[in-house]
């Protein structure tokens, strides 16, 4: 069994910035890809950010078009953790952040492509 375990979430002002932790269990971290979700009141989770296991010395990223050029994704295979920086934050950012763990090497913004779930983190960008 893999946990994933979200921390960093908290109460920031527009145009400020947090930095997400997502901690996974296991010897097989670093096999696999990790993304970053996000849910806000009333809507559906939507893909947020990932990255793939390293190839060669390359890890690829991807985004959603509202978080390019503001968040950024990376991770750090030997704490078993992922990151997802976040800049210049908009109050449309407010939500649930959850990040889980792909079934797969590469990245995905497809939640079936994910198999190991966090519980999530708050994000709250208000004045």
């Amino acid at each position: 069994q893999v946990h994933v375990v979200e921390s960093g979430g908290g109460l920031v002002q527009p145009g400020g910035s947090l930095r997400l932790s997502c901690a996974a269990s296991g010897r097989t971290f670093s096999s696999y890809g990790m993304g970053w979700f996000r849910q806000a009141p009333g809507k559906e989770r939507e893909f947020v950010a990932a990255i793939s296991r390293r190839s060669g010395v390359t890890y690829y990223t991807d985004y959603t078009d509202s978080v390019k050029g503001r968040f950024t994704v990376s991770r750090d295979n030997a704490k078993n953790t992922v990151y997802l920086q976040m800049n210049s934050l908009k109050p449309e950012d407010t939500a649930v952040y959850y990040c889980a763990r792909g079934s797969w090497s590469g990245t995905s913004y497809r939640e079936d492509d994910y198999d190991y779930w966090g519980q999530g983190t708050q994000v709250t960008v208000s004045s």
